[in-house]
């Protein structure tokens, strides 16, 4: 009954009340606006002649939207749908199209980011230059280069070590050492922090070091996080020293500024230290339950240049979040490390803030460069035609194109429509697997044992177009063994999907095909 209670009055039902009291308005103003304008011109104008403007006026209002939607720079996927929408529903279609479809950031927001992004301009500077570059790598030099004009964080760096963990309890037991070596700053950034053996034990090293004098901040995002903490967890966080944030809070109205979620997972350690990878802060992330099987996550440790990258990313975020600018410069430190290969840590974010597909296009152009094996593990395969044909086409011209996706779905809608894409990428040439001992959340790609990325980047609409992501790219190091070896395990222990398996419970999947026509939208 408590738990019951709590559901009730937690902040999810709130936004379902506001979607539905927003429609039932919409309607009332517009049918009493209607009977209104009637009773107004009863006796004056011919009922037809009212219902022929009324008509006129619908059909302009109606055609002007659809216009709008075919002119506008959108993706091409999100123009279908929002056309049958304002067909089907009519004005109530134009008034969903007009609330939902922009999916920007706030004014306030972008013009922050501006001023962040000439912030960070001279500190944009390459430690390795181009030409060597693609004297070291090749072709694959060009598959993070372009970032670097549109993202002055994604520089490539070298002098990084690279450490990988296959799993969240591999994470765990490293993550806790470098917190407590900690001496001048901490900055964690995570979509998702929720009370539990993980994110307390945490907790307790950051109280201890904030009491101490290092530099601790904690940014989550308001909404992943919603139901794990409450809504004023940051303000406890503050007063135990603590500098915390939580992004994009969620108030109680409808607009798509909600859909801009900050799905990054970031944790920096004096400018010397950085992870990253899909692990979020709580209990099922290192299997200390169990919600859906088994949970296949991974994480990466950067010591070296690369992390100055993450530290450039942390506190951009950091300062879009308090809205106030800092000098950032103490906390660049330059620092390397004697190691092979480059890394290139990156970030994307919100399509009209970036003004480019971002964290796509690293997938894209891996995909475009592989010549032997591509390998991919994602919990969501909800992708566009560019995607799909990238993955096709790379297998067509005889590359082993592996995806590995949960067997145990955590979102059934979602899993229904990952499972949608399976027949086309399977007569394409592309394998697909299925985790069969539970749920796969690590988003990693790796290509002809010289090229890889681990972050937060999930192949969906979500990730590509709303979500503010980040990744590293990894060149030729010799961490790359260890992903290659990771793959091979979860092969080991995963289905191989055929035909047949894409063919079953037809109803589901005709209805999953259905929704897959309005993924792009949310």
């Amino acid at each position: 009954m408590k738990k019951f209670f709590k559901k009730i009055f937690s902040r999810f039902p709130l936004v379902a009340l506001t979607i539905i009291m927003l429609i039932l308005i919409f309607f009332a103003v517009l049918i009493g606006g209607w009977y209104w304008g009637a009773y107004l011109l009863a006796g004056v104008v011919p009922e037809r002649i009212i219902t022929v403007v009324v008509t006129i006026l619908d059909d302009l209002i109606l055609i002007v939207a659809v216009v709008n939607v075919v002119s506008r720079d959108l993706v091409p996927e999100t123009k279908i749908p929002w056309i049958l929408c304002i067909v089907v529903l009519n004005l109530l279609g134009v008034f969903i199209y007009i609330l939902f479809s922009s999916h920007r950031p706030s004014r306030r927001q972008r013009k922050l980011y501006k001023e962040l992004y000439t912030q960070n301009k001279p500190y944009a500077v390459r430690s390795v230059e181009k030409e060597v570059l693609h004297g070291e790598l090749g072709h694959w030099a060009n598959v993070g280069e372009a970032l670097f004009g549109s993202e002055p964080s994604a520089a490539v760096r070298a002098n990084t070590k690279v450490e990988y963990f296959p799993t969240g309890e591999d994470f765990f037991k490293r993550v806790t050492g470098d917190l407590e070596g900690a001496e001048k700053f901490i900055f964690l950034e995570y979509f998702i922090i929720e009370k539990g053996k993980f994110w307390d034990t945490l907790y307790e090293i950051l109280v201890r070091k904030a009491a101490a004098g290092v530099d601790v901040r904690v940014m989550y995002d308001d909404i992943g996080s919603m139901g794990k903490v409450s809504a004023g967890y940051y303000k406890k966080m503050r007063k135990l020293g603590i500098k915390a944030q939580k992004f994009n809070p969620f108030v109680p109205v409808v607009t798509t500024l909600h859909n801009n979620r900050d799905h990054r997972k970031i944790l920096v350690i004096d400018g010397k230290v950085g992870y990253t990878g899909g692990l979020n802060l709580a209990d099922e992330y290192i299997n200390e339950t169990h919600p859906f099987g088994v949970w296949k996550d991974n994480a990466i440790r950067l010591e070296g240049e690369g992390v100055f990258n993450l530290t450039r990313m942390f506190l951009g975020m950091y300062q879009l979040a308090s809205k106030q600018i800092e000098d950032i410069s103490p906390y660049l430190v330059k620092y390397e490390a004697e190691a092979e290969g480059f890394v290139q840590p990156y970030g994307g974010g919100p399509v009209p803030m970036y003004e480019r597909h971002l964290a796509e296009d690293v997938y894209v152009n891996i995909i475009g460069a592989a010549h032997d094996y591509l390998w991919i593990t994602t919990p969501y395969l909800i992708i566009d035609y560019r995607m799909k044909q990238a993955l096709i086409l790379a297998a067509k011209r005889g590359v082993d194109v592996r995806i590995v996706t949960p067997h145990i779905p955590d979102k059934k809608i979602a899993f229904g429509l990952t499972r949608s894409n399976y027949m086309a990428l399977i007569k394409g040439g592309v394998k697909i697997y299925e985790f069969t001992p539970g749920f796969v959340h690590a988003k990693t790609f790796l290509a002809d044992d010289k090229v890889g990325t681990v972050g937060t980047v999930n192949l969906d609409y979500r990730s590509f177009l709303y979500h503010f992501e980040d990744g590293v790219i990894l060149y030729n190091v010799p961490a790359l063994k260890d992903i290659k070896a990771d793959f091979e395990e979860t092969f080991a222990t995963s289905k191989l999907q055929s035909e047949e398996d894409a063919k079953k419970s037809p109803v589901w999947r005709w209805l999953c095909e259905i929704a897959k026509i309005f993924a792009p939208l949310f």
